[in-house]
C-alpha cells in the first residue's frame, strides 16, 4: 500500500512516500520568504504548497494513480479524540476558519484532500493538534473563566506510546506511560490506556524550553504585563519565541549550549540547561500522580531526546518512577502513515469529524 504523507511547516512542506510502514522517499520542500509573503493568510498558501507537492511526485516518477491514501498533518481543529479521521467538508471549513487559531498545520487536511482528489484515493489526518482526551479534573485551571486546554504534540505522543507498548509487549489500550516530547516546545503527558488524559499547554505552561518560558510566577508576570514596557503582541513573543534558553543564553540551539558547557566550561550555560532538565523532571513527576504512580515506562522523545546530557539529568530524577525509554527525533511522518495504514488494513475504523 502506497501512502503519501504531507506535513506543512512554517517555511517548508515535508513530504514522504511510504510503502506499507517503510519510507521509500522523503524530502523537505523549502518555500522562499517571497512566496510566503505573497500570502496574506496561511490558507492563501494552499495552492503554492500543493504545486510543490505535485512537483515532488512528478520529479520522483510517482504516479498519482499509484497512491492508496494521502494523509496530512491535523491542525487546530475543534477538540476531538485521538485517531485517524477521514477529511471531510466540515474539517476543511474549520481549518480554513482557524476555529482554535491560525496555524500552518491547518493546511494539512486541505493539502491531503487536494492531492487525494486528483489521485482518486481517500484523504486522512491522524491525531490532530486539537486532540482532547482530558478527564474532567484536568480541565480545571483555578478560575472558571479559564479552562485548561488539551493542545499538545498529540501525534508524536501517541506514536511513541504505541512504540513503547510494542517494545514492552503490552496492549496499547492497557498500558500507562508518561511521555515527554522535548522540542522547541515541551509537552509532558500521562497516556492512560491509549488516551492523553492530561498535558501541559506547551505555549503557556510546564517547563521552559529552547524558546518558550513555560509557566511563569503569576504575580510578577501580571506586573510585567501592565508595566507599559510591552505591547500585547510583544508579551506573546516574550513567552513564545523569546523565552527559555533564548532569554537566558541568547540561543535556542541545544547543541551550542552543550558546546559552551563542555568546551568553554561555561557554568551559567550548565546551570540553565540543568534547570531545564530539572523542570522537565518535575513535570514528569507531576503527571505521574495523574496515573497514581502506575507507570509502565517514562518515554522521552523529540529532538532534545538525542541529548545524553539533558536526558541523563532527567533520568537521575525520575528513574525511581519506572523504566525510562528514549526515542530521539521526530516521528510525525511515520505516525501519519501508520495511522492511515491501520484504516486501510481494517485494523481501525476511520473517524468522522
Amino acid at each position: 500500500m502506497r501512502i503519501l504523507a504531507i506535513n506543512p511547516g512554517s517555511t517548508s512542506t515535508k513530504v514522504a512516500l511510504f510503502e506499507a510502514e517503510v519510507c521509500v522517499r522523503s524530502e523537505s520542500l523549502a518555500h522562499s520568504s517571497e512566496e510566503l509573503d505573497r500570502a496574506a493568510r496561511v490558507w492563501d498558501q494552499l495552492e503554492m504548497r500543493k504545486a510543490v507537492v505535485l512537483r515532488f511526485l512528478r520529479e520522483n516518477g510517482i504516479e498519482l494513480s499509484s497512491l492508496d491514501a494521502v494523509v496530512g498533518r491535523g491542525g487546530l481543529l475543534k477538540p476531538v479524540r485521538g485517531g485517524t479521521y477521514r477529511v471531510n467538508a466540515a474539517m476543511l471549513e474549520d481549518a480554513r476558519k482557524g476555529v482554535q487559531g491560525e496555524h500552518v498545520s491547518n493546511l494539512g487536511c486541505a493539502l491531503a484532500m487536494a492531492i487525494a482528489e486528483e489521485a482518486g484515493c481517500p484523504a486522512f489526518v491522524v491525531d490532530p493538534v486539537s486532540v482532547d482526551e482530558f478527564e474532567p479534573l484536568a480541565r480545571y485551571s483555578g478560575h472558571p473563566r479559564i479552562e485548561r486546554r488539551a493542545l499538545a504534540h498529540a501525534l508524536s505522543i501517541h506514536a511513541v506510546a504505541r512504540r513503547a507498548a510494542a517494545e514492552l509487549g503490552l496492549p496499547y489500550r492497557e498500558a500507562n506511560f508518561v511521555v515527554a516530547h522535548l522540542g522547541g516546545g515541551i509537552s509532558v503527558a500521562p497516556v492512560k490506556g491509549g488516551r492523553i488524559v492530561d498535558v501541559n499547554d506547551a505555549s503557556s505552561d510546564g517547563p521552559f524550553s529552547p524558546e518558550r518560558t513555560g509557566g511563569l510566577p503569576l504575580q510578577p508576570f501580571i506586573t510585567l504585563c501592565f508595566s507599559g514596557e510591552f505591547t500585547e503582541q510583544e508579551m506573546r513573543r516574550f513567552v513564545m519565541g523569546c523565552g527559555g534558553l533564548v532569554a537566558y543564553l541568547g540561543t535556542n540551539n541545544a547543541a551550542e549550549v552543550e558546546r559552551r558547557i563542555l568546551e568553554d566550561r561555561d557554568e551559567k550555560a550548565r546551570e540553565v540547561y540543568e534547570a531545564m532538565a530539572y523542570q522537565i523532571a518535575k513535570e514528569i513527576g507531576a503527571m505521574a500522580t495523574v496515573l497514581c504512580g502506575k507507570i509502565d515506562a517514562i518515554v522521552l522523545t523529540g529532538g532534545l531526546a538525542a541529548s545524553d546530557m539533558l536526558c541523563n539529568w532527567i533520568t537521575e530524577r525520575v528513574s525511581f518512577l519506572g523504566k525510562v525509554i528514549r526515542y530521539p527525533g521526530e516521528f510525525e511522518m511515520q505516525a501519519m502513515a501508520e495511522g492511515a495504514l491501520r484504516v486501510l488494513r481494517g485494523e481501525e475504523e476511520p473517524l468522522e469529524y
